[in-house]
């Protein structure tokens, strides 16, 4: 991952599905399990209609 970890945006294990939500922005990678999580894309929010 070349931009670091983003404030705000959630990772995912893809061994042990844990997920964390960042809190403070960084460089480097977010790791569990011995592998990189994987970037998580955002959930759409229900219709307020």
């Amino acid at each position: 991952m070349s931009d670091g970890i983003q404030l705000g945006r959630r990772y995912q294990c893809d061994v042990c599905g844990s997920m964390i939500l960042c809190t403070k922005a960084g460089e480097g990678m977010v790791e569990c399990c011995g592998v990189t999580m994987e970037l998580q894309q955002p959930r759409k929010l229900p219709s307020s209609d």
